[in-house]
């Protein structure tokens, strides 16, 4: 099967990272940069080039550059009823559609950059006239990546990249919080570094094991007039939780708000 990737960025590093250590796959990326050619083929022995070739229809096209460049970037391509993906955000099917010729034969994708491990999760949407097959396909490649989870309808993309696309940077933020709070502490930069990725690794995989609501593992660690009660009473003060909330909301937010100026 022969997937071309339109823009070798970190998102198709980390998607041709997991298709090629699936198998499989014949992989072409298409980027105008050459250290990016260069990392890729040279990582991930891949081909690479600076234009597309003319598809077949039995290709699959993963369109992975930045959205204000997409009408720019696909001028011009003769896709010859591809399979086209699409990990843009901001960028509807039908704008697609548009920038493709009125082509229709096209899939959303929001992935996230745990990607880059095989742990990533990604949100995917199809059309009512997508075969199943073409459904499967998008499935199985985002599947050497992580999990997948499909959705209703394609405005359920701008939600999901509040939640699980920006969401790695939601906890990256908390680990370094954590860790500043540990080195005001007394603990040197490794060491917090270390307590703080040990503790949130354990949680993560606590929670997971146990299948437990993280509601009730929160109570399990918490007695009253305790030092988690002191800590997550503070939190509460602040109102930790509907920050968090409106934090994610703003993020969906601003993903419609891209989505209206990226349409023609």
């Amino acid at each position: 099967m022969k997937v071309y990737f339109l823009g070798g960025g970190n998102m198709t590093s980390a998607i041709v990272a997991g298709m090629t250590k699936h198998g499989g796959y014949e992989i072409e990326v298409i980027d105008r940069n050459q250290d990016k050619r260069h990392y890729l083929s040279s990582c991930y022995q891949v081909r690479t080039s600076d234009k597309l070739t003319e598809l077949a229809a039995t290709d699959i096209l993963i369109l992975a550059v930045k959205p204000q460049d997409m009408q720019q970037a696909t001028a011009g391509i003769r896709l010859n009823g591809a399979l086209v993906l699409s990990i843009a955000a901001g960028l509807t099917i039908n704008t697609l559609s548009q920038f493709l010729g009125n082509h229709q034969r096209i899939i959303r994708i929001m992935p996230n950059t745990p990607c880059q491990i095989g742990l990533g999760i990604s949100g995917i949407f199809a059309p009512s006239g997508i075969s199943a097959a073409d459904k499967a396909v998008a499935e199985n490649i985002m599947r050497t990546t992580g999990e997948v989870i499909w959705l209703e309808d394609e405005n359920s993309i701008n939600r999901i990249a509040g939640i699980s696309g920006s969401g790695p940077a939601y906890v990256f933020y908390f680990l370094n919080a954590l860790q500043h709070a540990a080195i005001q502490q007394g603990f040197n930069p490794e060491e917090a570094y270390r307590l703080t990725l040990g503790t949130f690794k354990g949680a993560v995989n606590l929670a997971e094991q146990s299948g437990l609501e993280f509601s009730q593992l929160q109570k399990n660690v918490t007695s009253k007039g305790g030092t988690t009660f002191a800590a997550t009473s503070v939190f509460d003060q602040h109102h930790l939780t509907q920050v968090i909330i409106d934090g994610v909301t703003a993020s969906v937010v601003r993903a419609e708000e891209m989505q209206q100026q990226l349409t023609p």
